[in-house]
Formats: structure tokens, sequence, C-alpha cells
């Protein structure tokens, strides 16, 4: 069989600039807007809907998924257009990635037009749509730059690890800041979330501007450009076309496996997020002000367990990383819902257990499958002799926002119809338990997922190794493997068999 990419020009196996530590600051401080605009809406938004807005728990859960549906849905179409940029003049100006970045900028404070107290059902969905919509065409492309700018396991883990500690001490600020802001003004006025909405959209045009200042994008070889074009559909093909290229990447089986721990950690959260806030103010006796204290001390653990779980992926296994940080998680919350069948509530001194546990856990739970997508990439390019590294961050955006989007909605439904009543000091017993089941069953059941499709997942810095002396093979001319073991280890990966790799298969060919 005619080799289907053996014209194709070898791509450099190094960057040919050195990440700098300036380099890497400024591209882990941008997760301030990933990192901190989801810890303050994750927290935040539905008690805002619900508290200040006038709004029922579903309608506010409704738009919360209806905003998520739609990015997910223009998530893929902008990380196909960041693919397919190519070497036009756009391009060469501002960069295939970087273009999105510089343009999401001036749209950045829409993030404070979501915060407005008294507004309709209409205008807070149109506002969080726009946010989400302006959100996602910076994100995907940020999402694509590790393996833009670097190509050993090492510096990729160290930019993820920049990234989730950038994220993490956002969060803290998105949890102390309302704090404050709850302090000085007052539990009931409705303004502290406008306040913190402008301190933060400020902050994120500043972050977007430094991580378009000094990121940079991977020389292309004019020929690799031209190869890439004809196997890749353009914006006048139909729109199938489009998500069939895009959904060819859940062939790789690294990066299908990839996929189940990172909604397995993530969508846990997002279900604790949902009802945590709910579930110290009512469960346990507490307050808003109480929730921002917890939620603070949560993202300051979280700084210590990323640094660890940082050195765990980088010496050993991240899928054994992913495993520890579970269980670490998964105990914080048994020890919450212990706490509330015990009869405890917000005051008792024990409150600080559960949190500094959990904490221990979530923050690797968010740097692990960060740390492992940067090398989803280079697992595809054996497969398809490619690099798609927005097709990637658009599909892994869209599988994600899905599944929250029904995950929260589905919190939303099941304390409404437990008889949750907006607005009201006091909840009903049905209520309160369904908020008890909620943090403590959905929590614990998505965790259990993630963890037992982490004991398939085989790429660490060994194999990863060996998958770059692989990929150099194939570049070379060779289309055997230089021993069995190195056959075993990419088969595994990729999910397919040796002599069907480097573009010898339908993987992303779309024609």
């Amino acid at each position: 069989m005619t080799d289907p990419i053996a014209a194709r020009p070898a791509m450099p196996t190094h960057p040919t600039r050195p990440v700098r530590w300036y380099n890497m600051t400024a591209y882990g401080l941008n997760d301030v807007l990933g990192g901190g605009s989801m810890t303050v809406i994750g927290t935040w938004i539905l008690f805002f809907y619900t508290t200040f807005c006038g709004l029922s728990v579903a309608q506010a859960t409704l738009i919360f998924g209806v905003a998520r549906i739609l990015d997910a849905v223009a998530s893929p179409v902008i990380g196909h257009l960041s693919d397919s940029l190519g070497r036009g003049w756009i391009a060469r100006t501002f960069g295939r990635r970087r273009f999105f970045i510089l343009a999401a900028i001036p749209l950045l404070p829409s993030f404070a037009l979501m915060w407005l107290p008294g507004q309709t059902f209409w205008y807070y969905l149109i506002t969080y749509v726009l946010f989400e919509l302006v959100y996602a065409m910076e994100i995907i492309p940020y999402e694509t730059l590790a393996s833009e700018m670097a190509t050993d396991y090492k510096t990729k883990a160290q930019m993820a690890g920049a990234r989730i500690l950038c994220g993490q001490l956002a969060s803290a600020g998105a949890a102390f800041l309302p704090g404050w802001l709850i302090t000085q003004l007052g539990p009931d006025d409705p303004n502290t979330y406008f306040y913190m909405g402008i301190i933060f959209a400020v902050l994120f045009m500043i972050v977007a501007g430094l991580l378009y200042a000094f990121s940079w994008e991977r020389q292309r070889p004019p020929g690799l450009e031209e190869a890439e074009r004809k196997g890749r559909p353009t914006l006048l093909n139909s729109m199938g076309s489009l998500y069939r290229n895009l959904f060819s990447t859940l062939r790789i089986r690294a990066f299908r496996l990839h996929l189940g721990m990172y909604l397995g950690g993530y969508i846990s959260q997002d279900i604790y997020n949902a009802a945590f806030t709910y579930f110290v103010v009512f469960a346990l006796s507490g307050s808003a002000a109480i929730v921002a204290g917890l939620v603070g001390v949560t993202s300051l653990v979280q700084l210590v367990s990323v640094t660890l779980a940082i050195n765990f992926a980088i010496r050993l296994s991240p899928a054994s990383a992913y495993r520890f940080a579970a269980l670490c998680f998964g105990a914080g919350v048994v020890i919450f819902i212990g706490m509330y069948f015990a009869g405890l509530n917000a005051a008792s001194v024990l409150l600080w257990l559960p949190v500094v546990v959990a904490g221990l856990g979530r923050g690797a739970l968010y740097y692990v499958p960060w740390a492992t997508y940067n090398y989803m990439a280079d697992v595809d390019e054996i497969v398809t002799g490619r690099r798609r590294e927005g097709a990637f961050a658009g599909v892994m955006t869209f599988v994600r926002k899905m599944s929250q989007a029904a995950a929260v909605m589905l919190v939303g439904q099941v304390m409404q119809a437990a008889g949750f009543v907006s607005g009201q000091d006091i909840q009903s017993p049905q209520a309160i338990i369904a908020i008890v089941a909620v943090l403590g069953a959905g929590t614990l059941a998505v965790l259990l997922f993630g963890v037992f499709v982490s004991t398939r997942f085989k790429l660490n810095p060994a194999s990863h190794v060996i998958l770059l002396e692989e990929i150099e093979r194939f570049r070379s001319g060779e289309r055997t493997p230089s021993d069995p073991k190195h056959q075993e280890i990419v088969e595994d990966l990729s999910g397919w068999k040796y002599d069907r790799l480097w573009g010898n298969n339908p993987v992303g060919n779309t024609r």
C-alpha cells in the first residue's frame, strides 16, 4: 500500500524557542480567566440567580445548561477554525491560535454584565451565553499553546502545572473577594457580585494580553500545511464533515481514556460546586460569608495539592496521581455528609477537616487531566501524521460542556422536585435531603467512574519517550517498530495496529 504521507516534510522535534520562566508565567496566568471565572460561576451563579434575581432553581440551572450547550456546539468550530487559518495574512501576523485570543480581549467585560441584579430571565440567559462564547473564543486556542510552544514531556507538565497553580490562586481570590465584599456591603446587598464581576473582568483582560505578548506558535513547514489542508474540510463544507473530522479524535484510545478521567474528575466537582453553597447554607445552617471562606481555604489547599501532583506526574504516573486525588476528594465528601447526619453545623471546628481533605484531592484532579491533555496531539500524530491540537481542544470542551450542562440541570431539577423554594431562608426537610444526596451520591458516583477509567490509562514519562521515538522513525521513513515492547506501547496508546499508523487509516480523513 502506498504510504499516504511519505512525501510529507518532517516537523522539527524541538521548539525553535526555549520556554523561559516569563513565558511559562504568562501562560499560567491566563488560567485566572479559565479557573477563576469557572470558580466564580460554579460557586456563586446559581445562588446569585435564586437569591437576588427572583429566579427559581429550575430557571437558574436552565440558564446554566443552555449557555453551556450553545458553547459546546460552538467550541469545536472555534477549534476547527484555529486549525484551519493556515499560512494566510491573519495567521502570519497574529498567529492562527493567538488571533482568537487577541480578538477576545475587548469582549471580556461581558463577564461583569452577568452579575447585574434585578434583571429578567432573558437578560441573564443572553449575558451568560455571550460570556460563554467569548470564553470559548479565548480558552480553546489557549489550550493548544502548550503543544505549540513545547515538545518534551517535562516542559509540558510544568506548563500545565503553572496553569493550574495560577488557576487555584484565582479560585482563592474568587472565594475571598466575595467574602470581603459581603463583609463590607452586608450579606443582602446584590451589588456585591456586580463589583466582583467588574474586578475579575479587568483581570481577565490583563492576563489575556500577557498571554498574547509572551506566547508563540511553532513554525510549520509549507509542505506540511498543504498536506494537512487536503485532509481537512473548510467552513464551506457541510457541518457534518466538520464534526466528523473533529470527533475522529475519539478514535484515539488514549484520548478516550483521557476524556473519561477528565469528566470523572471535573463533572464530579461541578456537581459538588452546584450543591455546596446550598449544602453549607441550608443543611449546615451556614451563610454566604462562611461559604466564601471555605471555598477560599479549599483553593489554598489545592495549591499544595497541585504542587505535589506536578512532581508525581513528572516522575511517576498521572493515572496514579489521579487515583490518589480521587481518594482524598471522596473522603472529604464523605466527611461532609457524615457531619450532617451527626447533627453538626457550620459553627463546628470539624468543618475545616473535610475542607482540607477534599482540597488535597481537588487540586490534583484539576491538574492531572490538563497535564495528560498536552500529550494527546502526540498520540494523534503517530496515528494521522498530522498536528490537530485545535480539534482536540474543541472536542474536549464540547464533551465537557455538554455533560456539565446535563449534570447541573439535573441538580436543579432534583432540588426543584424536592420542594426547594428560591429566596427562602429555611428549606423543607425534603429539599435539604435532596441537597445532601446530590452532594454525596452524585459526586461520588461520577468520581468512581473516573477512577475506573484511570486504571486503563498507560501514558507516563517512559511511554511518552517511546512514543516520540516511534514518531521520529515514521518521519524518517521507517515503517516497522524498533522492538516489540515499543510496538505494544504505541498500539496501546493509539488503539491501532502498528501497520495502520501514520495516516494508513481513516482517522481524521473526512473526504
